[in-house]
């Protein structure tokens, strides 16, 4: 459950695991409450003493246990401003976070609080924790959650990380079922009562307790908007070419990060659209009246709806091929022939049940539901590479104007 710092995981990944396990557990008519975890100063509050035993316990020899202690040992730092230099202060703590091994010492180093999440789910990406349970008793769940709250904390204060109550929040995640009027509080050891919150920023996408992402995508057209309106003021600095490539390079990268999470505001994402022929109109001076798939011939881009379908079509078959984190990977499973038919030698995934609309939202369903979709034309007997499945994906997911 640590996605931080890891060849193929990701803040979207982790994303993904986790909105997973909150959409499965509301459509089973379950209440779902978290607690989003800040640490004071992480990477800083590090113990050498404490994180060279973690590598001990990992069976590290006692030549690389008597290097990383050198490596710990006498450090100094300093500040320089202009041609003034402070003098050197003793580091004690820490694990330097531009270096190459210091943020896999720090997941090394957190990574057994885990442990203690009981019977609450828990993902960590670095120092950005997340611990959330359900179950069909607010109550209950609060409980719990306060249970495994406790665990966790006490486990920070073995490790000297201090948690950062002010900016540690609670969330009640309810799409369907009423929101209580005034939840029971989770508290602190120190009995600081933690604030619950209607919206907050986890890796890099606004969460909301309805999971409409109406947020996340009123802060994407605002980030945007901003970038337009000083792309279009300067244009006469711009060649074409230019236009084009600061379009790529600082428009899409935004509307890309995290589009096959909020992809399930289906309504909202319309509004995207509107920005996006906005950047589209700057580079290539097309009049407002132009049709949105002349737009896209114009610059040769795709609409975001097919930008997000390949993200998301080519995350699933990752998921297949075993290039997704294992908590992915373990969601799709492909479907054993019951018996021998001509369709039967295509493969096929299998679909988990869904008891509403909304928990068709799920990574487990939605994937098994969209990959089959997909292999009614592509006809895959085997799992190929994925370049060759990207070539062939990219042949299938083409813009074709419905407007008469």
């Amino acid at each position: 459950m640590q996605s931080g710092f890891r060849a193929g995981h990701g803040c979207i990944s982790a994303m993904r695991k986790v909105l997973n396990d909150i959409i499965t557990a509301i459509d089973k008519r379950h209440y779902c409450a978290a607690i989003l975890i800040d640490l004071a100063k992480a990477f800083d509050s590090v113990n050498h003493n404490i994180l060279i035993g973690r590598l001990n316990s990992l069976g590290f020899s006692n030549d690389c246990l008597a290097w990383f202690t050198n490596c710990f040992s006498d450090r100094v730092q300093c500040v320089k401003s202009e041609d003034l230099l402070s003098g050197p202060l003793a580091v004690s703590m820490r694990v330097q976070q531009g270096s190459i091994l210091g943020p896999t010492l720090f997941s090394v180093y957190i990574n057994d609080v885990a442990l203690a999440a009981g019977d609450s789910l828990i993902h960590l990406y670095a120092d950005d924790t997340i611990l959330y349970t359900s179950g069909h008793s607010l109550d209950t769940v609060l409980t719990n959650l306060q249970t495994s709250f406790n665990a966790i904390q006490l486990s920070f204060c073995g490790l000297q990380l201090l948690l950062n109550a002010s900016k540690t929040k609670c969330m009640l995640f309810t799409p369907s079922l009423p929101a209580p009027a005034c939840p029971s509080s989770i508290t602190t050891l120190d009995g600081f009562d933690l604030e619950y919150v209607d919206n907050y920023k986890y890796l890099g996408v606004w969460l909301d307790c309805k999971l409409s992402f109406q947020t996340h995508i009123k802060h994407l057209q605002s980030k945007i908007k901003s970038r337009i309106c000083f792309l279009f003021f300067n244009q006469a600095s711009f060649t074409h070419a230019a236009k084009h490539t600061l379009v790529k390079l600082t428009i899409l990268p935004i509307l890309n990060f995290g589009d096959v999470i909020y992809k399930i505001a289906s309504t909202l994402l319309s509004k995207l659209d509107a920005v996006y022929h906005s950047a589209i109109r700057f580079v290539t001076k097309a009049p407002y009246t132009t049709n949105h798939y002349d737009l896209y011939a114009l610059v040769g881009w795709p609409s975001l709806h097919t930008h997000r379908q390949t993200h998301w079509l080519q995350a699933i078959y990752k998921s297949l091929l075993g290039k997704a984190p294992p908590y992915l990977s373990s969601l799709v499973t492909i479907a054993a022939p019951t018996r021998s038919m001509r369709c039967n030698r295509y493969i096929s995934l299998v679909t988990p049940k869904a008891n509403s609309s909304f928990g068709r939202l799920s990574f487990q369903f939605s994937a098994a539901n969209d990959c089959n979709k997909l292999q009614k034309s592509l006809k895959l007997e085997t799992l190929i590479y994925l370049t060759s499945f990207k070539h062939q994906l990219s042949e299938q997911l083409t813009d074709h104007c419905t407007c008469t």
